[in-house]
């Protein structure tokens, strides 16, 4: 009887502790990219805590379908949402579809046969009692969804689905246009940023609000003023709206929506790297603006990047936080950038609340080129990615230090913001950042985590070959269209970002080669703005038919000079030849403007194996953090989704994914359980191409 007793009192103490680690808890939602209008990747729910994490295990996986397992050339983005238990995502061939959050069972899946190819980061919601919809940027067309089945709404638009292009078309540009970060809804508005091309046939970067309903444009700022507007006169040469493209809303917006305005940061004014051709600020390139979400009026702005010429647009959304400053609580909005920098501003005015100081930095462009003499560099918070890199910076253990040394020693290097010019010119951090698309996520304490990688790239300007002319043979046509990401010898870049064309007729024929010419895909614009002829001669020199017949082009330019590429630094042994971390995750206090703590996000077991510690790699996607001290994240080149401990960066946790989770996990409860899912789609940094979503959850 007492052994019986005994047993008893365990196994109900068992029960107990159970119901006490695992509490019961109302169902919460992730209603929005990155959590909600804040755009903060933060959720209140608890349940998955510190003491309980390590015993995480799979609660489901969903395959969406689509991924490229032969050429590794898909990837997944994919923020989900989840609404009343159905979580909605894209798949890595860019159909939208609806799962039981609970189950990973489908729901429903677009078949769309004209969604561009496009990587997408996910869905938008919008409800108004009955009426559900789900809307989905693919390819050139923003889409208009039923939420409970999946087909277009045909009273929205053109049968459900509206052209972006439309509108924003000057004389010259491609056709290159996409919405793949999700959009914001304020009211009945969809708010829609467009990526374009970042070459100089880019379309205009205007941002525009439709109606939910019919799809009707309701207003549009023109980021390249129209003539007698504020801004007109920071364009030197005119007419600007006619002449350049970009200036686009690419990266995502934050909603204030008790105030009514929407923060939107906008990309470069293309082409990137020269503007020549666009001498002076270059306003509203480059800039967080602050918008009436309902007229689109502007409030106030602030450009982060005077006239850029290194790509330096910011990659993210915006965070709107509460922060203690002088003593007094503000709500604020935090932009961070690629350099590394993070900009505080008063929601309301645009006040910084950190000084900013405008930084003289070099001048000396290539002929025909007027760099801004100064440049606005936070003084707090201190960046998180350092700011220069030189031969002193090689790490430890690179191959051939000898001759990296040298080339170092010749080249542009040690300060942000140096003109590229015909020699090397060095980036650090590299041209995706520092901070990348995934964003910082943010806490009710004012805490900030952004995930950055800090390895160097380098690249240079070369005189195009003449387009004014007929351009003999293919060879130039190639050197001049395709050379600059794939490399003048067909190679591509050492991570995979911008693909081999060697061999490529063991992974698409000719015909598809030319629908990508035509059309664009991911990150490759179209090349529509080209001759059918021109075309025909890039596609017999990637196959090897190296024919020397005269073509007639039809480009006519402006910009001197193309770029060599983006040239990520490794050595041969394929580690970064930068000193470690080359990884990094970073708490920062907006209260105060200085560093928590910074740790190394990813790792090299090979490395680690050698004894050296934790290095960081090469990442992309978000973070995510909770109200139970928790910051998970995945977006490393190893494989692994983590727990860190928010307060300390120490890791509590970890798992390896089926495939790189290049993406920002979302959380969410369904009848007391909590989840977390993270999209696994691989692809990049020459990782192997999946199609999972995949859900963890306490047993």
């Amino acid at each position: 009887m007492k052994t019986y007793l005994i047993f008893l009192v365990s196994i109900l103490t068992i029960m107990v502790c159970a119901f006490i680690s695992i509490p019961d808890i109302p169902d919460e939602d992730w209603p929005e990219y990155n959590g909600n209008g804040d755009r903060n990747h933060f959720s209140a729910l608890k349940q998955i805590d510190k003491e309980n994490v390590t015993r995480l295990k799979v609660a489901w996986t969903y395959h969406s379908g689509g991924s490229d397992t032969a050429g590794n050339r898909t990837q997944m983005q994919c923020n989900p949402i989840i609404i009343k238990g159905i979580l909605y995502g894209v798949s890595a061939e860019t159909q939208a579809f609806a799962i039981d959050a609970v189950t990973g069972k489908q729901l429903w899946k677009t078949n769309l046969s004209d969604n561009g190819g496009t990587t997408s980061r996910g869905v938008t919601f919008w409800s108004d009692k009955e009426d559900k919809r789900i809307f989905f940027g693919a390819g050139e067309w923003l889409y208009a969804l039923n939420a409970n089945t999946g087909k277009p709404i045909e009273n929205f638009g053109q049968h459900g689905r509206i052209n972006l292009k439309e509108g924003i078309e000057r004389p010259g540009a491609d056709d290159y246009v996409l919405s793949n970060t999700p959009n914001t809804i304020f009211k009945n508005l969809i708010i829609t940023g467009t990526r374009v091309s970042e070459s100089e046939t880019a379309l205009l970067g205007d941002i525009r609000a439709f109606d939910v309903m019919t799809g009707k444009k309701i207003w549009t700022f023109h980021t390249i003023p129209e003539k007698g507007k504020p801004g007109y006169e920071t364009w030197l040469k005119q007419p600007a709206r006619q002449n350049i493209g970009g200036a686009n809303s690419w990266a995502g917006m934050a909603i204030d929506r008790k105030r009514g305005i929407v923060y939107i940061p906008t990309g470069s004014a293309a082409y990137d790297f020269y503007g020549g051709n666009r001498p002076g600020k270059n306003l509203y390139a480059n800039c967080l603006l602050a918008l009436n979400a309902e007229t689109g009026k502007m409030i106030w702005h602030y450009q982060l990047v005077h006239h850029d010429i290194w790509d330096r647009d910011p990659p993210c959304p915006p965070n709107l936080v509460t922060v203690v400053h002088d003593g007094k609580k503000v709500d604020a909005v935090v932009q961070i950038t690629k350099q590394g920098y993070v900009f505080v501003f008063d929601r309301e005015n645009g006040k910084p609340l950190f000084p900013i100081k405008e930084t003289a930095f070099p001048m000396d462009g290539v002929p025909g080129e007027k760099p801004n003499p100064t440049q606005p560099i936070p003084t707090l918070p201190l960046p998180f990615t350092r700011q220069s890199f030189t031969e002193k910076d090689l790490n430890p253990f690179v191959a051939d230090r000898d001759s990296l040394a040298g080339l170092i020693r010749k080249a542009r290097t040690g300060s942000p913001y140096i003109p590229i010019g015909f020699d090397m010119t060095i980036f650090y951090p590299g041209t995706d950042g520092g901070a990348q698309w995934g964003g910082a996520a943010a806490d009710n304490e004012g805490i900030l985590y952004v995930p950055a990688k800090e390895i160097p790239v380098y690249t240079s300007l070369v005189k195009k070959p003449s387009t004014n002319e007929n351009t003999a043979g293919t060879s130039r046509l190639y050197q001049l269209n395709c050379a600059a990401c794939h490399g003048a010898d067909s190679n591509g870049n050492h991570d995979g970002s911008y693909p081999s064309l060697i061999n490529i007729d063991k992974r698409l024929n000719q015909k598809q080669v030319h629908q990508l010419l035509l059309k664009g895909r991911g990150m490759m614009p179209s090349f529509s703005h080209i001759s059918e002829a021109e075309r025909t001669s890039i596609v017999d020199f990637i196959f090897g038919k190296k024919s020397e017949k005269e073509i007639t082009s039809t480009q006519k330019s402006e910009v001197p000079y193309q770029h060599t590429g983006y040239n990520r630094w490794y050595d041969r042994n394929g580690f970064p030849i930068s000193q470690p971390p080359w990884g990094t995750l970073t708490a920062v206090d907006l209260n105060s403007g200085q560093r928590k703590w910074q740790v190394p996000l990813g790792e090299y077991k090979e490395l680690t194996a050698k004894g050296i510690n934790p290095t960081g790699t090469d990442n992309y996607g978000g973070p995510l953090v909770t109200a139970s001290g928790l910051l998970f994240i995945a977006a490393s080149k190893d494989e692994y989704i983590r727990a860190f401990d928010k307060e300390t960066g120490n890791i509590l946790w970890s798992a390896k994914l089926p495939f790189a989770g290049y993406a920002s996990p979302s959380t969410y409860s369904v009848n007391g359980k909590q989840y977390i899912v993270i999209a696994c789609g691989g692809g990049k940094l020459n990782t192997k191409s999946g199609d999972p979503f995949v859900s963890f959850a306490l047993p």
